[in-house]
């Protein structure tokens, strides 16, 4: 039987979207080792990970106009030869400064390896295999997040975390390189010409708009969730370490499986209902934490992932879905929305949890669900309507 090549495009786009979060959270373990190593306070040795944040948010809306008028797979190509050069001066930097800098570099160039990847798959994917593939993409997110951790804090000595740097920086240009062979030409696709959209007419498109609130919405619960869980879970009535309450973590592994069941469940049963089914049991994972047990939280962190990574990829399908022009700079969008829907979550759920605790939380969560709730409703209408 002849191998299927879209499942082959999808296996290399899962590759080079974990080997870039690999990147993005390489150092979060062994940020007390780099404190101590260059002498400075927690939050400066923080800084390995806020600046990669930090250029990926700078550049984010220029690579997506690049990825509207040129062929995305240079920009692939040039995007992670830069950041693989950028993680070998990471784990040769002799002083904090010098690492920072580099990792500033490499976020200014993950989204050559992230919107524009997103923008290429919409390009050239067929329609009814884009919500399959943007799920598949989502897993790979959790994948290399959970593998940057693993491979800086566990898998290699935390003392020795500059080969933790080097095993990122061969990961990223190994990824890259098959890529960039193994993709298909856009020009092979039927690509036309030049993308002139400009960034108000995929801005102010309403059913674009909605779709970047739901990323919005969606992190800006689950950012609330995984950041003040380990407060509630330290407190009354549980007491738990924080190994036990590490391990609960281990529920982020739903989005690996969940990310292409949610692109299959859109596919049968539309965007819009995945989006309803999606907020549903993200709420009624909200509802379980407030159930004073251990195997509670542990159910609640299953559905709340599960529920979190079926909006993400159903509303990444819908986007890419409707257009046919401007994708670099709707994906753009996206992403940026989506990082800012999740620092309003962790900034506003700490003014709730000191006034109203963990209920306060959930209060502020529930109302955040209305975004991609009432979203999915609508875009079940105009599916209907349409039909």
């Amino acid at each position: 039987m002849a191998r299927d090549p879209l499942s082959r495009l999808q296996w290399l786009v899962f590759a080079l979207a974990a080997a870039v979060f690999t990147t993005v959270y390489i150092p979060q373990p062994v940020l007390p080792i780099l404190r101590q190593q260059f002498g400075v306070s927690a939050g400066a040795a923080s800084l390995t990970v806020s600046a990669v944040v930090l250029g990926m948010a700078l550049a984010n809306l220029p690579f997506g106009a690049l990825a509207d008028r040129l062929p995305i797979r240079p920009i692939l190509l040039t995007g992670g030869l830069v950041i693989a050069a950028a993680g070998l001066a990471s784990a040769l930097a002799p002083s904090l400064p010098l690492l920072v800098a580099a990792r500033f570099i490499q976020g200014l160039f993950i989204p050559s390896l992230t919107t524009c990847l997103v923008a290429y798959l919409a390009r050239v994917m067929p329609v009814e295999r884009l919500n399959v593939v943007m799920g598949s993409y989502v897993s790979a997110t959790v994948v290399g997040g959970l593998s940057g951790r693993l491979i800086g804090g566990f898998i290699l000595p935390a003392a020795h975390w500059r080969w933790a740097f080097l095993a990122a920086a061969a990961i990223i240009l190994v990824a890259t390189l098959a890529a960039y062979v193994g993709l298909p030409r856009e020009t092979e696709h039927g690509q036309s010409g030049r993308d002139t959209t400009k960034f108000r007419e995929v801005l102010f498109r309403h059913d674009l708009f909605r779709l970047y609130c739901v990323g919005a919405g969606a992190f800006f619960v689950f950012s609330s969730v995984f950041n003040y869980m380990p407060f509630y879970l330290h407190g009354e009535p549980f007491h738990w370490s924080t190994r036990a309450v590490t391990l609960l973590y281990l529920s982020y592994l739903v989005g690996v499986v969940i990310g292409p069941l949610a692109g299959k469940l859109s596919n049968r049963v539309g965007n819009g209902t995945a989006m309803v089914l999606g907020a549903l049991v993200f709420g009624a994972g909200l509802a379980v934490t407030l159930i004073p047990r251990g195997w509670a939280m542990a159910l609640a962190l299953g559905l709340v992932c599960a529920g979190f990574f079926t909006l993400h990829a159903s509303a990444a399908g819908a986007l890419n879905r409707k257009l046919s022009a401007g994708r670099g700079r709707a994906n753009a969008f996206y992403v940026l929305f989506y990082y800012l829907g999740g620092a309003a979550g962790i900034t506003l759920s700490g003014h709730a949890y000191h006034l109203a605790g963990w209920p306060g939380v959930v209060a502020l969560a529930g109302a955040a669900l209305v975004v991609p709730l009432s979203t999915g409703v609508l875009e079940m209408r105009s599916r209907s309507s349409s039909c």
